[in-house]
């Protein structure tokens, strides 16, 4: 049969919830508007400042653009901080819910003894919210989370992935990454792991190419009544990601077209 799906590791923003355009974003200019800043992110203006990683990094890269001159670091822990008490409370508020087919695939896994794990380079306050507020019982099914206080680099660095794969002592080809982004499938594939693309509302207008590495990308992970479109890779049957077709996936040497 070949090498055993040992572990699965998920992005957080994008992948396990819609989060950024109308969580992320909007916590942003609540933050820049308490603070008397004049600017508002538009959905055209978050989709170039995410391509920086982190939220801190975010603001800090914007403000040294729109004035000229780097910002007093804790002039942006105070920003980054009110930004990420903003995105509590729209969590808080139910807005965020996992995307279709999430809670299944993360149920199917945890009944199977797959561990599962979180990587993201968001914050721990920002993944506890969306966990507390969404996810209930299946919050145990990951075993722990690598976030972005952890790591010095964050993606599409491998940091975090080489990180989780230090945590879970398994071979690197008995792992499978859920990723939504370029800069997330980058971060994967530099840390040697597989990883199965879900385009997210701010990664679905991505130039396909830059999902070639994947071992599949598709439009969800899909539900009944609501499968999954596979855009690159094998057919996935009945229209919804399983731990089955994530263990076909395990054993494609190599990017294929669907």
């Amino acid at each position: 049969m070949g090498k055993r799906l040992k572990a699965v590791f998920w992005d957080v923003d994008g992948t396990l919830a819609e989060t950024e355009m109308t969580g992320h974003r909007l916590a942003f200019n609540r933050a820049f508007a308490e603070a008397g800043l004049p600017w508002h992110w538009d959905a055209v203006t978050y989709r170039r400042w995410l391509k920086v990683p982190g939220g801190r990094e975010r603001i800090g890269a914007f403000l040294a653009e729109v004035e000229g001159e780097p910002s007093v670091p804790d002039r942006l822990d105070q920003l980054q901080a009110r930004k990420q008490e903003h995105y509590r409370e729209l969590v808080a508020a139910g807005g965020l819910a996992p995307r279709a087919g999430v809670l299944r695939l993360l149920a199917e896994l945890a009944a199977a003894g797959v561990p599962q794990a979180i990587v993201t380079t968001s914050g721990r306050s920002a993944v506890t919210a969306l966990m507390q507020a969404s996810f209930g019982d299946l919050q145990a099914a990951f075993r722990f989370w690598i976030c972005g206080e952890d790591v010095g680099r964050k993606k599409p660095d491998p940091e975090a992935y080489r990180l989780a794969m230090e945590q879970v002592q398994v071979d690197p080809d008995q792992i499978l990454v859920l990723e939504d982004s370029a800069q997330g499938l980058a971060a994967a594939q530099a840390a040697g792991l597989g990883t199965l693309v879900t385009l997210s509302q701010m990664s679905a207008s991505e130039p396909a190419p830059v999902f070639e590495a994947a071992r599949a990308v598709l439009d969800g992970l899909g539900e009944p009544g609501q499968p999954a479109v596979v855009l690159r890779g094998p057919t996935c049957p009945g229209g919804q990601v399983t731990l089955s077709y994530l263990q076909d996936l395990l054993l494609e040497r190599e990017p294929r077209d669907g």
